[in-house]
């Protein structure tokens, strides 16, 4: 589903405004942080801005404050499109998140587990390159 302009700007104040517990997980996330996975913060998918998504695992993460206790129809609804999409969506309040984060991210391994993927090797990543024009020389001189 094509992302309007709308649900961008949308997705770039909500990276902006963050929970406590939503700047916690991301510290855990980011940056590949949690066994390797490349995961997004506030990212556009099937129409909705997700508050977590790994795309490699076809994996949503929300955290739901106080407010979504109201809004439970919604959410829903909300995770049915995005499992026709094709996306798991795992949902934690953020209390629960807050005191005992290892819950969120058992889940998460639980997900990679029944996908058949293991995290991913960092030598599969390109961070073993040299720098572009640099050579290394077989005797372990750079060239």
């Amino acid at each position: 589903m094509h992302q309007s302009p709308d649900r961008t700007r949308r997705a770039r104040r909500l990276r902006e405004d963050t929970t406590s517990a939503e700047a916690r997980l991301w510290a855990l996330l980011r940056n590949r942080g949690f066994e390797g996975w490349k995961f997004r913060r506030q990212a556009p998918v099937a129409g909705y801005v997700t508050d977590f998504l790994c795309p490699e695992l076809r994996l949503v993460l929300e955290l739901d404050g106080g407010v979504h206790r109201l809004r439970e129809a919604e959410d829903a609804l909300r995770d049915h499109r995005l499992s026709e999409a094709g996306f798991v969506v795992v949902r934690f309040s953020n209390e629960a998140f807050l005191h005992n984060p290892n819950i969120l991210l058992d889940a998460i391994r639980l997900r990679a587990a029944q996908m058949g993927k293991s995290p991913p090797h960092p030598a599969c990543s390109a961070s073993h390159l040299l720098p572009r024009g640099e050579k290394e020389d077989i005797s372990g001189v750079e060239a």
